[in-house]
């Protein structure tokens, strides 16, 4: 599962938690500019096409409409899986497809499984497209992504609400004791474990509110505290699942900003072929958060 990184607060004289509104609003737009870049990118979300799940068993693999796995694209025969019962999968490629797996013609090979996106995936590399295997949870699925993806070429953008800084609140940082393990569900309902260090309290128009925010221990998302979160919105004017918040690590003064304006959508909201976390019940909101991405 790979997460996208928020820009840092705007500063004022040194001080994280007081902003100037013009520079906010240039910020803001910033962050939106780079967003969109980050979804257009060749590699990025939209480049998805194809995916289904696995189960042990022997599957013909190709674009051809008579393979068990009808790719989007590439060869009409690409060749066979193999999966065992213990998860183990064999490949074998046919000879004269153009397909590649590590800078080498596809012929016999394990596949190596991308595991909630934390280990790196075997990928059979088909020109601009690429075919791999990814495990969430018990659940053993392939990906499909293409960088001429129609949904890439045509993508127009995101809708937001109007930048509003009164959605740029300042949160009252509460640690637990010691971390507390956690399973979030996915979109496809599968568990996903992280960790709860502790718990963000806010106001908004006199009324408290609390979030309880996960740490991704892989990556560079790792320093940050990621939130996902629903509200009166979801499923109305934003996402159903979630939308995702990411914030700094809490200051020596036990404050942090979060940045409402800075929701994002899940992946998941912008293809069918990911899977991503949705928001727990202890993050929904009892409010309409009327800033950020709508969907």
């Amino acid at each position: 599962m790979v997460l996208l990184l928020a820009l840092g607060a705007c500063k004022q004289q040194g001080n994280p938690f007081v902003v100037d509104a013009r520079q906010y609003h240039r910020e803001i737009e910033q962050w939106r500019s780079q967003r969109l870049a980050q979804l257009r990118a060749a590699d990025g979300w939209l480049s998805y096409t194809g995916s289904g799940k696995l189960k042990p068993g022997h599957y013909l693999v190709g674009s051809a409409p008579d393979n068990d796995i009808q790719l989007p694209g590439g060869p009409p025969q690409l060749g066979a899986l193999e999966v065992s019962s213990e998860g183990v999968v064999q490949i074998e490629g046919n000879a004269g497809t153009g397909a590649t797996l590590n800078g080498q013609p596809l012929r016999q090979a394990k596949l190596r499984t991308a595991v909630s996106g934390v280990q790196g995936a075997s990928r059979v590399q088909l020109g601009g497209a690429e075919f791999y295997l990814v495990r969430f949870g018990k659940v053993l699925g392939w990906r499909y992504r293409d960088a001429d993806s129609p949904r890439r070429r045509n993508f127009r953008g995101i809708d937001h609400f109007p930048v509003d800084q009164h959605w740029r609140v300042v949160a009252r940082w509460q640690p637990f004791p010691e971390p507390r393990q956690t399973v979030l569900l996915t979109s496809i309902g599968t568990p996903v474990s992280t960790v709860v260090p502790g718990e963000l309290v806010f106001e908004v128009d006199g009324r408290s509110y609390r979030l309880l925010p996960t740490l991704n221990q892989n990556g560079p998302v790792s320093q940050r505290l990621f939130i996902p979160f629903s509200d009166r919105t979801s499923g109305r004017e934003t996402y159903g699942g979630a939308r995702y918040l990411y914030a700094a690590l809490p200051q020596q003064d036990g404050k942090v900003v979060l940045d409402f304006n800075r929701a994002e959508n899940p992946p998941c909201a912008l293809t069918p072929h990911v899977v991503c976390p949705i928001a727990p019940a202890v993050n929904r909101l009892e409010l309409a958060v009327t800033a950020g991405e709508r969907f």
